[in-house]
């Protein structure tokens, strides 16, 4: 996990503007109280997330990455959106779906919040979108909420939570 630990303070390193006032040695503080949580940074990592903190509890101390990867991460992509949505699949099943990869991972999706906090961070899903956190109203009707990045404007919209699509995937958080 030495390798891990480098990429993360490189990556630190390279984006401040994504966490400000916060420094490295809280990041690997919390990491070295924690380590459980580097197993699941390692996944976000080998699928294509590029992990990277975006903010610290003043309170707690906790930080929380989000995955920060310029689109949505391709070891994550062409998934449905929650189990129910794949089981109800009659053909043409994708391998997974969004919600069970994020369990298997130990991260969550990010909520609408929170994708758009990540969008004031930087220019996210420019070519790609993600699914996010999919009220439960929504999700009895059989939609679900995806976001992405077009024309300069940060959309939230809609699909059936069965679909899936080779440009969209899942963007992860975890919270350290």
């Amino acid at each position: 996990m030495a390798g891990l630990l480098e990429v993360l303070e490189a990556r630190f390193a390279a984006n401040p503007r994504r966490h400000e006032g916060v420094v490295w040695a809280e990041v690997r503080a919390r990491l070295a109280a924690h380590p459980e949580k580097l197993g699941p940074l390692q996944q976000m990592e080998e699928s294509g997330g590029e992990p990277d903190v975006v903010g610290r509890d003043g309170a707690t101390g906790a930080v929380t990455f989000f995955d920060c990867a310029a689109e949505s991460p391709a070891g994550r992509r062409s998934l449905c959106y929650d189990r129910a949505a794949l089981d109800g699949r009659k053909q043409n099943k994708p391998a997974n779906c969004a919600l069970d990869v994020a369990a298997a991972m130990g991260v969550a999706l990010l909520n609408e919040a929170q994708y758009r906090e990540l969008q004031e961070l930087g220019e996210f899903d420019r070519k790609t979108s993600s699914w996010i956190v999919t009220p439960e109203r929504i999700r009895r009707m059989g939609g679900a909420l995806f976001g992405d990045r077009r024309y300069d404007t940060v959309f939230v919209y809609h699909n059936g939570a069965d679909s899936y699509y080779a440009a969209r995937g899942f963007r992860g958080r975890l919270t350290v």
